[in-house]
Parts: C-alpha cells; sequence; structure tokens
C-alpha cells in the first residue's frame, strides 16, 4: 500500500524505515517466529525432537512474512495459529507435530513482544535519547557562564546562567534514560502453558520450570517468578512508564524552548533554511516549528498511560480486553523516537541570543537584587528585612529608582549595610554575580551523566 493511503500519520508522515524491524507489524510477526524456533531448539535439547527437526523449523521461521500469516489468519480467525500453520506448511512431515509443541498462544506472544520492545529500546530509543543528551550536555557547559533571568511563575525570579537551565533537563533525561535501561533489562518472559501451571508440558517434561527457563534464556529474557496464560504485567508497564517519563522531559523542554522563541523574550531561536516558510501569508515568520511538534506528538503519546494501565487488569488467567490495545504500543516508541531525533536536531543547530538574554536581564536588574538584600540585612541583624526591604521595591517600582539607590540613601540601614563584606557588596552593585553555584552545578551534572551513559 502506498505511505500516502495509509490512515495513521505515523506511517504517511513520520515513517521512518529504521523503525520497521522493531515496531512495524513484519516485525511482529518476525519475533514470534523467533520465539517458535526458540521452543524447537528447547525440545532439541530435552531430547523430544532431534537437532535436525529443530534446525528445520528454525529455517522455516526465519522466511515467515507477515503477508502469508494475514492471508492464512482469514481462514483460521486467529493469528498465533495462522503462525503456526505458515511454518508447518515450511517444514517436513517430521518435524510439523513439534512446531508450537506444548505452547499456547500467548507464551509466544508475551515473549515476542518482550524481546522486540528490548531490542527496539537497545538498538532505536536509547540511542536516540543519549544522542540528545549528549547534545544537552555541550549546550550546557558552552553556556555555563551565560547569565540569564531566571523564571518562577512565568515572571523574572533570580538570574541563572542558560547552562544551569539546560543541566536540569539534561540531568532529568538521564534518570529517564537510566530508568529505562534497567526496565528492558527487566522485561520477563515465559513458558507455562494455558493458565500458568505449565499443564501440558508436564505430560512430557519431568521439570518445565526449567523449560521454561532454557526458553527465556535462549531469547534473553528474564524468567517471571509466577505467570497465567500471560506474563505478569508489571515489568511491561514499567518499561511503558520510563518512555512516557522520558516523553515528558523532551516535552517540557520543548515548550521552554517554544517559549524563549516568543517575540517579547527571544532569547533562542531554532535554525531556518534558506526557502523554509513560516507561514502561508505571514512572509516574515519563523516559527518554533520542530519544538511545537514535539509538544504536540507528546499530547497523542502521553494520555495513552492510561490505557497502559488498563492493560494490566486481565480476569483471571486470562482475558482478551488488552489483545487490541496493547497492538498500539510500538506507537508510542516511535513517538518517543520521532521526538527525540527531532529535538536534537534542532539543539544541534540552536542559535542562543546572549544579547537578547542580557537585555531580559537587564529589565529586572534593580529588582533581583532584593532576595540577597534582604538576606543579607538580616544576617546583619535587621529584626524586619524581608518587609523592609519589600516596601522598598514598592516605592523602587513607583518612583521608578533603582531599588539600591533607594536603599542606600536610607539612613535607617546605613549601620547594616556598613559591616557587609566587599564581595557581599559587589553581588548587590552587579547581580549578574548573583548566580549561586549554577556553573559549579553545571559542570556537576554534565561530568555524571556522561560517565554514568558512557557518551564520551
Amino acid at each position: 500500500m502506498d505511505r500516502f493511503e495509509n490512515i495513521s500519520p505515523l506511517d504517511s508522515r513520520y515513517a521512518d524505515e529504521k523503525f520497521m524491524p522493531y515496531l512495524s507489524e513484519e516485525s511482529r510477526i518476525h519475533y514470534q517466529a523467533r520465539v517458535e524456533a526458540a521452543l524447537a531448539k528447547a525440545l532439541s535439547k530435552k531430547g523430544l525432537c532431534s537437532s535436525k527437526v529443530a534446525s528445520e523449523i528454525a529455517k522455516a521461521a526465519e522466511n515467515i512474512k507477515a503477508e502469508e500469516v494475514y492471508a492464512e489468519e482469514n481462514i483460521t480467525r486467529h493469528d498465533v495459529r495462522a503462525l503456526v500453520n505458515c511454518i508447518r506448511k515450511k517444514v517436513s512431515d517430521e518435524a510439523k507435530p513439534f512446531v508450537h509443541f506444548g505452547a499456547t498462544s500467548y507464551d509466544i506472544v508475551d515473549n515476542a513482544n518482550a524481546l522486540r520492545y528490548r531490542e527496539a529500546c537497545e538498538q532505536l530509543i536509547l540511542p536516540s535519547l543519549k544522542k540528545l543528551e549528549k547534545t544537552l550536555i555541550e549546550i550546557a557547559l558552552r553556556e555555563k557562564k551565560t547569565v540569564q533571568i531566571g523564571r518562577t511563575h512565568g515572571q523574572h525570579a533570580e538570574p541563572i546562567t542558560f547552562g544551569f537551565a539546560i543541566a536540569g533537563y539534561a540531568n532529568r533525561l538521564g534518570n529517564r534514560i537510566s530508568a529505562i535501561e534497567k526496565a528492558k533489562d527487566n522485561l520477563e518472559g515465559k513458558f507455562s502453558g494455558a493458565v500458568g501451571a505449565y499443564n501440558g508440558l508436564s505430560l512430557f517434561i519431568p521439570n518445565p520450570v526449567e523449560f521454561e527457563k532454557t526458553i527465556t534464556q535462549e531469547l534473553g529474557l528474564k524468567q517471571c517468578m509466577h505467570s497465567t496464560q500471560v506474563v505478569a504485567p508489571e515489568s511491561q508497564l514499567d518499561l511503558l512508564n520510563a518512555a512516557i517519563g522520558a516523553f515528558n522531559v523532551l516535552a517540557n523542554f520543548a515548550d521552554d524552548m517554544r517559549n524563549l522563541q516568543r517575540s517579547e523574550i527571544s532569547e533562542v531561536a531554532e535554525a531556518f533554511g534558506a526557502k523554509q516558510v513560516g507561514s502561508s501569508t505571514m512572509p516574515h515568520k519563523r516559527n518554533p516549528i520542530n519544538f511545537e511538534n514535539v509538544k504536540s506528538l507528546w499530547k497523542e503519546f502521553m494520555p495513552r498511560v492510561i490505557t497502559f494501565n488498563l492493560d494490566a487488569l486481565s480476569d483471571h488467567q486470562r482475558d482478551l480486553t488488552n489483545s487490541a490495545s496493547q497492538r498500539f504500543i510500538p506507537e508510542l516508541f516511535a513517538g518517543l523516537v520521532l521526538s527525540a531525533d527531532r529535538l536534537n536536531n534542532a539543539c544541534e543547530k540552536l542559535v542562543v541570543d546572549r544579547q537578547s538574554m542580557q537585555k531580559n536581564f537587564n529589565q529586572s536588574r534593580q529588582g533581583i537584587v532584593a532576595e540577597p538584600l534582604y538576606l543579607l540585612l538580616a544576617d546583619q541583624g535587621h529584626p524586619n528585612a524581608h518587609e523592609y526591604v519589600r516596601e522598598k521595591t514598592l516605592e523602587a517600582d513607583k518612583s521608578r529608582k533603582p531599588l539600591m539607590e533607594i536603599v542606600s540613601s536610607d539612613a535607617s540601614v546605613a549601620k547594616y549595610l556598613s559591616k557587609l563584606s566587599k564581595a557581599q557588596k559587589a553581588i548587590l552593585e552587579n547581580p549578574e554575580n548573583y548566580i549561586g553555584k549554577a556553573v559549579e552545578k553545571t559542570e556537576q551534572v554534565c561530568s555524571y551523566w556522561k560517565k554514568q551513559l558512557k557518551l564520551g
């Protein structure tokens, strides 16, 4: 089908070939076939079939295509049995009995999902997130001394540095990367039959739990302690929640960068192509399209965390109320990778307007000394320093005079001001220096995550 005949914009607009080996429908069939091959290999190890039979089944599994499985499903009305039938058609009569032997559908489905989601993390998600993390660290270190006005509640607060602001996102993203790495390694597999009690396998294998371990080890999955027909959902849910958490960080960062590009703020800017168009009617527009796109993708995928949690509930040993909804899980991973890649491309070319940052800082330059002033007066024994400074800030606003000009001419605080050290007075005279440990904290965060994530 032509890409423009697809229904989902993930296919028509955002498709990327690198997704296909892990997130496509073809890959779903491929991973299920890999589990069938692992089963045959385990049966051979236990002497239930020959190694020749196991090799034959594995070879057949490698050549299964989604198209033929779907054609067979039109007859069987059962997706896994359709896969089994397609494999059986490609093997000898000697091998046919051992295709899917002792398995229930979700012995195949759950293992296949865990396997492909783990490999999708390793090959798609983590590389994209780490690439963005490295870019954020580079920006943070480059801008670690670039003074910026901090903002709380959308209002000017105290000085920080732009590098410090970026380091905050590098830290948050680093934590989510670590959470994804932990969760993907904790994905569980099972091979315990229709109700999880190893009923069928117990007819032929003295220790079916050990047999299950053989299969999960072959697939590189953690063996679950207990299952019903399905793997306990928490290990997969941990991964999905970690992915949503990473998406939250990307969206928050994108929103901050979008707001910093507002005309009246104008502290950063996306690079703009020579022939790029910002508006169909306003030729002058240069919109923050990449950052807005990421927030928009997040709005689509973040609410799916509700569905993920709803899917964690299954009646008794199994129901089918998650069989359709769980098929959409790969879309979350695709959206996350798309967003990380888009942000990285935007950040690699991010324009930081230091002059605008200084101009915005200067708007509040005289007022932001209020906090250090109040603290220094209190330290010197002023009995009501906060209220005193608050009143003087109102006076400064009304008279449009600098706060320190008003305070310096007030005899009632002269004795306190005279006790200040040279360094303390310098802070009040040059609030650009009132950045606390922003530079040091930026360096600490960047150094930690570079080492922790082996970013080089």
